[in-house]
């Protein structure tokens, strides 16, 4: 019997290598999110990642509304808006091709309350 003096481990790395592409391809369409919403570039832009509990307003390109990813009327979101407290942190995406009269709407709800926390959130520009 043919003793082994050393382990080859190219197979162990070549598997490494396959899982590690794995967990990165998975990994990058869990941070886009679930709906397909373009955003308009920016070349200020900065990513967002805070602890404080934020919530994500967005518009779709059809004008639909959501609230913390979950589809809503714009009756439920402008009573949800008035029921915030002044120093509510926000985080507003809109499609670039949603109308802009929507982006109005909500804002003029967030100034009524005097919300002054108000992230855009935008692409950076390439």
């Amino acid at each position: 019997m043919k003793r082994f003096d050393q382990i080859n481990v190219i197979p162990f790395i070549d598997i490494m290598l396959v899982l590690l592409a794995i967990v990165l391809t998975t990994a990058s369409f869990i941070s886009t999110g679930l709906l397909q919403i373009n955003l308009p570039q920016s070349k200020a832009a900065k990513n967002s990642n805070q602890a404080l509990k934020v919530v994500e307003i967005a518009v779709t390109q059809e004008g639909r509304w959501l609230l913390d990813g979950k589809f809503v009327t714009f009756a439920t979101l402008r009573d949800t808006i008035l029921g915030f407290q002044a120093d509510q942190r926000i985080r507003l995406r809109m499609d670039q091709n949603a109308v802009f009269a929507q982006f109005v709407r909500v804002v003029d709800l967030l100034k009524q309350r005097n919300i002054r926390h108000i992230s855009i959130i935008t692409q950076k520009d390439a």
